[in-house]
C-alpha cells in the first residue's frame, strides 16, 4: 500500500547512505512555485519526497524532483524544468510530470488525471515521438510510493 511502501523506501534510503546522493529537502515556498509553473498540486507521497529528499540518486537510479527555482535553465534531474521543456518540445500533456527517464525511449510520469482515493497520482509511461492519440499510458506503479520502493529495491 502506498504510505507503507513509501515509508519502507525512505527507510532503505536512510539505511544505505552510501548509495544515496540527494540534494536535500526543498522549501514549501519553492515547491509552491513549482506547482504554479506546472499548473498541478503535489500531494502526499511525492510532496514528502520533495520536502525530504528534493532530487537525486539512489545508486544508479535517478529520481527527478526540484533542484532550485531556475525552471527555465536547469537540467536533469530537475522534474520541473524537464517537464516544461518536454511540454514545449514534444507536446507532453499538462497532466503529466516526468519523474524518471528509463534511458530507452520511455519516460515515467505522475499522471494527475489518474488519482487514487487519497489523491495520489498513478505512475505511467509516456513514449516521446509516439502520437498522443496512440499513447497507451501503461501503468508502471499505483503511486509514487510503490514506484520508489521498486527503484530502491533494484539497488540493494
Amino acid at each position: 500500500m502506498s504510505v507503507e511502501t513509501y515509508q519502507k523506501a525512505k527507510q532503505i534510503i536512510h539505511d544505505n547512505e552510501d548509495l544515496a546522493d540527494f540534494i536535500g529537502g526543498r522549501s514549501n515556498e519553492l515547491i509552491k512555485w513549482a506547482e504554479e509553473k506546472l499548473g498541478v498540486k503535489f500531494t502526499g507521497l511525492y510532496l514528502d519526497y520533495l520536502q525530504t529528499f528534493g532530487v537525486g540518486n539512489f545508486g544508479s537510479q535517478e529520481i527527478y524532483g526540484i533542484i532550485n527555482d531556475n525552471f527555465e535553465n536547469s537540467s536533469v534531474p530537475d522534474a520541473i524544468w524537464y517537464t516544461l521543456t518536454e511540454r514545449k518540445e514534444i507536446n507532453l500533456p499538462n497532466n503529466l510530470l516526468v519523474i524518471y527517464d528509463t534511458g530507452s525511449d520511455e519516460l515515467f510520469c505522475l499522471d494527475f488525471n489518474q488519482l487514487d482515493e487519497k489523491g495520489e497520482p498513478k505512475v505511467v509511461s509516456f513514449v516521446p515521438g509516439l502520437d498522443l492519440g496512440s499513447q497507451s499510458y501503461e501503468l508502471i506503479a499505483n503511486d509514487f510510493g510503490d514506484f520508489l520502493l521498486d527503484l530502491v529495491m533494484q539497488e540493494v
